[in-house]
């Protein structure tokens, strides 16, 4: 069965950690789970909910949530707080259907930060994402040395990607079985 997961990165960073996380998922991801790293969400402007036109990034955003299976997002802490990037692209979709019960998953780069972490839960959590706790994971590649682009070959953060997103298909195949 093959299974396709959207990754939300929240750092605006050219060589940002997360990003670098969320392409080591990429690469680990286990056989017939493609994982789509998007990207127009760095470029949103500004959400205002009184805005009547949808930008074509947003609309974009909200296809790839459609048909995505399951939601992996990977974003730092700045000023014990979730990121403005991170916040801007899920008040474009907090009203659109399709996220309400969609597995996700919540990847901590830094192994200090836990503020944002939370933050960022009880976001998708009031959005009712459906947040599988168990492919959340603390992956503290900030800080740690490794190159942005070998996180993948690093055991130390390959064996800890590698069980999140055992945790998250495992968690989106018991819930199609269930339907």
């Amino acid at each position: 069965m093959s299974h396709r997961i959207l990754a939300l990165c929240g750092s605006q960073r050219a060589r940002s950690m997360s990003a670098g996380l969320l392409r080591a998922c990429r690469d680990l991801a286990p056989a017939g789970v493609v994982i789509d790293v998007f990207e127009q969400h760095k470029d949103f402007p500004l959400f205002n909910p009184e805005r009547t036109d949808v930008p074509p990034g947003v609309a974009a955003l909200q296809a790839s949530i459609t048909a995505a299976d399951a939601l992996l997002i990977a974003s730092p802490e700045y000023a014990h707080g979730v990121t403005g990037t991170i916040k801007n692209t899920l008040d474009w979709v907090v009203n659109h259907a399709p996220f309400a019960g969609k597995p996700v998953a919540v990847l901590n780069p830094a192994y200090q930060s836990f503020h944002a972490d939370e933050a960022l839960k009880e976001t998708l959590r009031t959005m009712s994402a459906d947040l599988v706790l168990d492919a959340c994971l603390r992956i503290p590649v900030i800080g740690s040395r490794v190159d942005p682009d070998r996180i993948a070959s690093d055991p130390r953060f390959a064996t800890p990607i590698t069980a999140a997103l055992r945790a998250l298909v495992a968690h989106v195949e018991r819930a199609n079985n269930s339907v």
